[in-house]
């Protein structure tokens, strides 16, 4: 199931607040960036966060799910409804997210 283009409305509502957020439609599903580094996707209309230290710290009762069959668990963030959880959220996790890895060029 892909997710709903008013499920990502929704969400990109909610961060509103939070500087440097973008997005980008994968295969159906959303990538989430924060600054160019990847901070969540959004998957069959789920919110789910990168598992950095801070975000396992802010969500310690996280459910942790796979965002695609094969990729890595991530948060699943279920308090969509508090904008200003969401915010704070995002802000203690964007300093421990991963680099964004150099694009490989492709040679003509």
């Amino acid at each position: 199931m892909a997710t709903k283009r008013e499920f990502l409305d929704f969400v990109l509502d909610q961060l509103s607040e939070v500087e440097g957020i973008s997005h980008k439609q994968m295969m159906g599903e959303y990538i989430l960036y924060q600054h160019e580094k990847i901070a969540a996707y959004l998957c069959d209309n789920r919110l789910l966060i990168k598992p950095v230290p801070a975000a396992e710290a802010m969500m310690p009762h996280a459910a942790r799910e796979a965002p695609y069959e094969g990729a890595k668990d991530m948060l699943r963030c279920d308090d969509l409804e508090d904008k200003q959880f969401l915010k704070e959220l995002f802000e203690a996790i964007y300093p421990q997210l991963p680099e964004p890895k150099p694009r490989k060029k492709h040679k003509v």
